[in-house]
């Protein structure tokens, strides 16, 4: 049977690929967000934020700081790289979600596996995002279309193994025409693995963002237990890593949220994981979400946390916190 021999976890910002002298850029959204959600569980306007931060805030803004966390984001992303190719798994099972890219308002499924032969990466119009994303957007893409290999036996096993323990998952075989892989798995292929071998990939998106259908923390680890058994029992005997992809806390910058879901993942803390407040995972702390169910599906192996590098770029908390971890 297949084992489950590395797990990983990435954040996949913008500002990740961003240089340092262009993190003001992503503060314009900022500005002009009206629900930075916060450490309180509630979302507010960026002048808000500004009256609720702390004023020690400042000495995280200077052009020094940002250089040395950008350095610091890029080690962190080369050792997750040379770890899965030291590792070498025969697939990947990545946890992701989609902002608007592939899903959309007409159809949102709380959980879904794809299984396709073939997985696209499609470069996308950047004239149509924000300049700070579209700078950033050669991170999640690669310089033209390529087909990446995805693993449909496996992806379909998951499938009917979750199904039979009553998760009632949305499947995909095919991306929607003339559209790609989302950032958060086109991140890993080509930023995490750049230049190394990938995998095939078994892509699938938890529904972190978009209220009504967000799953509870709770659902979320027993959804990764589930796949777990699900890999464990596909009759192969491919060695298979396991990934998170997001994340930590954004726009606005928790440490406290964070710390104590590093720590929890670290101990296998299922408790902590489990009945992690609601409110605080709205907006980009909802990718916490995918970092439980991997936390679920790597029982038994070690946690080793690369980097927790926290990059505010405003004086009202804004920012991203950074994450990268493994499991072996």
């Amino acid at each position: 049977m297949a084992k489950i021999v590395l797990g990983v976890g990435t954040s996949h910002s913008p500002m990740l690929s961003t240089p340092a002298e262009k993190w003001p850029e992503h503060v314009k959204r900022d500005l002009a967000n009206t629900s930075l959600w916060a450490w309180d569980g509630k979302p507010h306007t960026y002048e808000e934020m500004l009256e609720m931060s702390p004023a020690s805030i400042a000495q995280e803004l200077t052009m020094d700081v940002w250089r040395e966390r950008d350095a610091a984001n890029q080690a962190a992303i080369a050792k997750l790289g040379d770890v899965i190719a030291d590792v070498d798994p025969d697939v990947i099972v990545m946890v992701g979600d989609d902002q608007h890219e592939l899903i959309h308002e007409d159809n949102m499924p709380s959980l879904l596996v794809y299984w396709g032969e073939k997985l696209p990466n499609k470069p996308r119009d950047r004239s149509r995002m924000p300049p700070s994303i579209a700078l950033a957007a050669w991170a999640n893409e690669f310089d033209e279309e390529v087909e990446l290999d995805g693993e449909a036996s496996l992806g379909l096993h998951i499938i009917e193994s979750v199904i039979a323990e009553e998760f009632d998952v949305a499947h995909s075989k095919e991306m929607p025409d003339g559209r790609g892989e989302g950032h958060a798995f086109g991140f890993v292929h080509r930023r995490i693995l750049d230049g190394k071998r990938i995998p095939p990939t078994v892509p699938i998106l938890q529904n972190t963002y978009y209220p009504p259908t967000q799953p509870l923390p709770k659902r979320c680890y027993a959804f990764g237990k589930a796949i777990r058994r699900a890999i464990e029992s596909w009759e192969s005997d491919a060695r298979v890593a396991v990934l998170a992809s997001g994340g930590l806390s954004h726009f606005v910058i928790d440490e406290k949220l964070d710390r104590g879901v590093l720590k929890a993942l670290e101990d296998h803390d299922a408790d902590h994981l489990t009945t992690l407040p609601v409110e605080l995972l709205n907006s980009g702390n909802s990718e916490i979400r995918n970092w439980i169910t991997v936390g679920a599906m790597v029982e038994g192996l070690d946690m080793t946390l690369v980097d927790y590098i926290p990059c505010y770029r405003s004086p009202a908390s804004t920012g991203c916190a950074m994450a990268f971890a493994y499991w072996d």
